[in-house]
């Protein structure tokens, strides 16, 4: 006889039900799928509703910056894919899988592109093997790792089999940086990312900022990030989010909210600065 499925199982996806009784711990919130409640998915637990709740008293316009963050995802990898000529990228904290992932508008350009995703949380790793198909001229690989582990991405026999490191990479670090604090040496992180991708290859980022806040909001969430309550959040000012960014070269219109990057074709009006308080930029390295 099969096992009753509960509530909280019955509202998920065929995959996040499977693996909700099995490799994941449903009462910690995980950001994956804090963010995935934001855009109005269904993989995602209590923990993470009620965590996402509530972030979004502190910061109301939470779920406008996580759409915004990830319309940025789509313009970056199209300027890179048509106008930088990239065609391998390296994403980094991938998310559980929505509408336009890297991989998808890579392709839709130049359907030779070939992507690796990277994540640590098994619904997401689940998902992008299950839905996450390649075009038959390029390929996608998925492996499970943590950005804290950069030995262990780029040396995976997938990353190795997939991506050819003496050409150009697209590193994609797309709202994940600001899960890492100070203390586990953020930039050394990156740095020695970029370090293993030769000459031409690109960089792109986005991180939270409470520079574009309203002060009431901005002490609420410093407060917030402050208590842990959440798990560990970072908020970079513009200067620190830029040191993402050294010895490299940024590519026009530079570092700004990830609202205004590249929007002039966006339906207008767009949301604000402060509506969506993300900074994003994208650099080549020399």
């Amino acid at each position: 006889m099969e096992a009753p499925v509960s509530s909280e199982e019955s509202r998920f996806s065929p995959v996040a039900a499977e693996l909700a009784s099995s490799r994941i711990d449903t009462s910690v919130a995980h950001p994956a799928r804090r963010y995935n409640y934001w855009l109005g998915g269904k993989d995602n637990f209590q923990a993470d509703r009620e965590s996402g709740d509530a972030i979004a008293a502190a910061f109301p316009a939470v779920r406008i910056a996580a759409l915004e963050n990830r319309y940025f995802l789509r313009r970056a990898v199209s300027f890179l894919a048509k106008e930088a000529g990239i065609r391998q990228f390296l994403d980094i904290g991938t998310g559980i899988p929505t509408a336009n992932n890297t991989h998808e508008v890579a392709q839709s350009i130049a359907p030779h592109s070939r992507i690796v995703y990277v994540d640590n949380d098994p619904i997401v790793l689940s998902h992008a093997r299950a839905l996450l198909t390649s075009s038959p001229e390029g390929a996608t690989a998925y492996i499970d790792a943590d950005l804290r582990e950069p030995e262990k991405v780029l040396n995976h026999p997938d990353l190795l089999r997939t991506l050819d490191l003496s050409q150009p990479v697209a590193l994609m670090l797309i709202a994940i940086t600001h899960f890492i604090v100070d203390s586990e040496d953020p930039y050394g992180i990156v740095t020695r990312l970029l370090d293993a991708l030769p000459s031409g290859s690109y960089l792109a980022v986005t991180n939270v900022t409470t520079d574009l806040m309203p002060p009431e909001e901005k002490r609420e969430a410093d407060a917030a990030a402050t208590s842990g309550r959440h798990g560990p959040i970072r908020f970079r000012s513009r200067d620190e989010f830029a040191r993402f960014f050294d010895g490299l070269e940024l590519t026009p219109p530079g570092i700004g909210p990830v609202a205004e990057w590249r929007a002039e074709n966006e339906p207008q009006p767009r949301p604000s600065a402060a509506d969506a308080s993300v900074y994003g930029g994208v650099a080549r390295k020399p």
